[in-house]
């Protein structure tokens, strides 16, 4: 009995469980289903659109017709995607599913702008902002993100600072706004944290080019997912002082797929000068130089002309491109990353490595290290999202100090080999100047930036949201540059004891945090949106210069500490705090009409107290016209819309502590103190520079957006220029920085053309293009005549121009050139430079064509 019974104990379980798997095996059968469909675009069938089935590893791809099967579970969501058309995502209720794919190009209204603290569909956007997407950064293959920007923007200049590798970019965005060269710089700002202005060309004491350190460099192009340029009053007032120079929107990838996926990316390449300068033979160029002394009356040649009284070989021939600028730049790029995550939680890091070097004579090398992540998080109710990001950049270079492309031009062509034969350089019995004398001259540089940001929103009602930006700021600069006594002609009898090391270190440390609450309504045809916030920031840095000479052997020359003497070049600390409070109010009535007000009230503490707040603000409002039922369902016309804005920005790019009354460190010992000196005196009314914004704008699209255009006039006015004012030598004193009452005005033309040339099933072919026709001028500047600022400035005339003289022709008598004396005293001064010239370009703009062929893997 009891065995029975234990076997009917033991068997219950069993037949359960195969009860169990036979009506879920049914159950699971019933719910199995094979899905088919045809996916294709406005025109025809698209094959290799991936499809598969959410939250799974479960899915296929169209064939060459635009056909696809797939089992899946009934009332499962199916995604299906394709570069350049939106992604859309379907619930499976029956067998079949065919599916039309709308391209991103063509959606106009679901182009979503970043405009820095809110976002706005494209269609519906009031301001001039410019947005580069990651497929056009990709498609540049540059490995600096300015350099991306090259032509892909109107109103954009982007100006490359050296041919080096790692070499700075500056951008104008609308031309020259103030009359100081460091004045006209945008703001930047990644993933909603600003970049120090100080940070990008940070100031250096070595004779390397500064621009080699900017940390814009060392951020990998591969990382950005858009870049959106902020340019008008509309964009920018809700920035302030910050955004009268226009704001450069830098946002990094984000992770926003399910599952986990990895990639590797890699390429290398190599460069050469393609074209070199025809140059005179050894024979040509000794003829001309002898007729030269001819012409001079001389008959015998200067003892310092080596390459023709005999010192130098007259059957010798050197192409100085060949040797200087001949090397074959190679570079190498290294991508790996890693995506993945939930439906609520994503994650995604990248590391990337790049090295390049340079065309010149040596090995110098640039190296670049990028590291970066990201968080994104969703509550189960969507109430809460969270973003961070947090990346890490480090930049390596030794280039030299020096282009050698000017002296490979220049040098001699009979000029001495650059070594003697046990490898040392040659100085020809000092009968010349190696130019390889700066390859001693060793320079290495290092560039860390850390940047960090946090983006939180909490929907608190169906209607407001409170958002909170912070973000971490860190740059670190070393800089090193040796002169060992091999630098100099060894017939000075140099030893280590004349060697020296000049180091430059900096920090900047800054952070950012902007509490923000947004709210909007929707009724009827009424749309209201309205955002709030407060900005605090502040940002410390310092800068140390040193320079130690003389050492006992140059193999000790990197240890500044056994240098005989120690010297500090500069020694600098700066604090800066800025604080403001913002706010936007936006009105849509019927798709038709928008209005937008920003403004912003701004403190800084680079102004005396009796000018540390301003303000700022503008207007800007658009008329979408082909909403209008008269407009509606054009066959031709499917987009339409009129914008303006007016508004003031304003800037306090000056640097700190400028209004004050400042002493420096005279270095010089005194009764066992060190003196001071002044530097600058105090003015209580240093105040704001500020700009005025107008633009008005066109904006079409045609053939079902096709083709979109657009055509913009601007004009802007600065005033209040921020800069030195000339004093009398009498006051111990050159200038006190001050306000001019000078005003530049900026104004110009921007076009916009963007087609969709082809889209078949695999073939596709788009085109942009962008003509800017910018105008600069100084159109008021009080007593210029007397001032210092005569012999750079003309009213009337652009800030960049070069004043020259009226230039005559070549006397046939005596060869010499002749320029008219204009005020006929009979002689050549500064008053007779009334020749202006322009030497910005009148124009300039960019053409892209991509061309992309989808290849279906069989």
């Amino acid at each position: 009995m009891k065995k029975h019974t234990h076997h009917k104990q033991y068997l219950s379980p069993v037949i359960g469980l195969l009860l169990y798997l036979i009506l879920y095996g049914n159950a699971h059968a019933q719910s199995t289903i094979t899905l088919t469909g045809i996916v294709r675009d406005s025109e025809a069938p698209i094959s290799g659109v991936t499809v598969w089935e959410k939250d799974t590893n479960n899915g296929t791809m169209t064939d060459e017709n635009g056909k696809y099967t797939l089992q899946i579970k009934s009332g499962s969501m199916v995604t299906f995607s394709f570069i350049g058309y939106k992604t859309q995502t379907h619930i499976v209720n029956g067998p079949t599913l065919n599916i039309t794919l709308q391209s991103d190009e063509a959606v106009l209204d679901e182009v979503v702008i970043n405009a820095g603290y809110y976002s706005v569909k494209d269609k519906e956007r009031t301001g001039s902002i410019a947005r580069v997407t990651a497929k056009n950064i990709e498609n540049k293959g540059s490995n600096n993100i300015l350099d991306a920007l090259q032509g892909q923007a109107a109103g954009v200049q982007v100006i490359q600072k050296t041919g080096l590798a790692g070499g700075g970019f500056e951008i104008q965005i609308r031309g020259q706004n103030s009359l100081r060269a460091d004045g006209n710089m945008p703001l930047y700002v990644i993933d909603g944290m600003p970049l120090s202005n100080e940070n990008i060309h940070d100031k250096s004491l070595l004779t390397a080019s500064p621009y080699l350190i900017s940390p814009l460099n060392t951020i990998n192009p591969n990382d950005i997912e858009s870049i959106e340029i902020l340019k008008d009053a509309d964009a920018t007032a809700i920035y302030g002082s910050r955004g009268a120079n226009g704001v450069v929107l830098i946002t990094t990838k984000k992770s926003g797929q399910d599952g986990t996926s990895f990639y590797l990316n890699s390429y290398t390449g190599w460069g050469k000068i393609t074209k070199k300068v025809p140059l005179m033979k050894t024979e040509q160029y000794l003829e001309m130089k002898k007729e030269g002394y001819l012409n001079d009356g001389l008959t015998e040649y200067r003892a310092s002309d080596h390459s023709i009284n005999g010192n130098w070989d007259h059957s010798r021939y050197t192409d100085w491109q060949d040797k200087l600028i001949g090397n074959t730049m190679q570079f190498h790029h290294l991508d790996f990353g890693m995506r993945g995550g939930s439906q609520n939680t994503n994650y995604n890091l990248s590391i990337s490595q790049h090295e390049q070097g340079t065309v010149f004579i040596g090995n110098q090398k640039q190296n670049n290290l990028s590291v970066q992540t990201g968080l994104k998080h969703t509550s189960q109710n969507d109430k809460f999202r969270l973003n961070l990001s947090v990346s890490y950049n480090n930049s390596k270079n030794n280039l030299p100090g020096k282009d050698f492309t000017l002296t490979s031009y220049s040098l001699q062509p009979n000029a001495p080999e650059l070594y003697n034969e046990d490898g040392t350089l040659n100085w020809a019995e000092s009968t010349w100047t190696n130019p390889l004398q700066v390859l001693e001259q060793k320079y290495k540089a290092k560039n860390d930036l850390l940047h960090s940001a946090l983006s939180i929103r909490y929907q608190i009602t169906d209607n407001l949201d409170f958002n909170l930006q912070a973000g971490y700021s860190k740059n670190n600069t070393n800089q090193s540059q040796i002169t060992p006594h091999t630098y100099y002609n060894p017939s000075y009898g140099m030893d280590s004891n004349s060697s020296s090391i000049m180091v430059n270190k900096g920090e900047s440390i800054s952070w950012n945090l902007e509490p923000q609450f947004n709210w909007h309504k929707n009724w009827n045809k009424h749309r209201v949106s309205a955002l709030t916030g407060l900005t605090f920031l502040q940002q410390q840095s310092e800068r140390l210069g040193i320079m130690g000479r003389g050492f006992s052997s140059n193999s000790l020359i990197y240890n500044i500490k056994a240098a005989k003497t120690i010297s500090i070049l500069d020694a600098y600390q700066s604090q800066y705090r800025y604080n403001a409070i913002f706010g936007r109010l936006n009105y849509n009535y019927g798709n038709r009409y928008v209005i937008n007000l920003t403004g912003r009230r701004d403190g800084s503490s680079r102004f005396g107290d009796n000018n540390r707040f301003a303000n700022f603000g503008a207007v800007g409002a658009a008329w979408i016209f082909t909403n209008e039922h008269f407009l509606k369902n054009n066959p031709l016309l499917s987009f339409g819309k009129l914008r303006g804005s007016y508004g003031t920005t304003g800037s306090d790019n000056i640097g700190d502590y400028q209004y004050l009354n400042t002493y420096s460190s005279t270095g010089n010992i005194y009764d066992n103190a060190s003196g001071l000196k002044p530097d600058r005196l105090f003015n209580p009314d240093f105040s704001w520079e500020k700009t005025t914004k107008l633009e008005v704008s066109l904006e079409l699209g045609l053939l079902d957006n096709r083709i979109n255009t657009s055509m913009a006039w601007y004009k802007n006015r600065s005033f209040n220029q921020l800069v030195g004012i000339p004093l009398p030598g009498t006051t111990g004193f050159s200038s006190v920085n001050g306000n001019l009452n000078a005003t530049v005005e900026n104004n110009g033309w921007e076009f916009t053309l963007n087609t969709i040339n082809m889209r078949k099933d695999k073939l596709s072919w788009t085109t942009g293009f962008n003509l800017s026709i910018p105008k600069n001028k100084l159109i008021a500047f009080p007593d210029l005549e007397g001032s210092t600022y005569a012999n750079k400035y003309a009213v009337g005339q652009p800030l960049s121009v070069v004043k020259l003289y009226h230039f005559l022709g070549v006397n046939s008598q005596t060869g010499l050139y002749e320029f008219k004396d204009i005020n006929g005293d009979g002689k050549l001064t500064t008053d007779d430079r009334t020749t202006y010239l322009n030497p910005l370009p009148q124009w300039y703009g960019g053409l892209q064509n991509s061309i992309s062929h989808n290849i279906t893997a069989v």
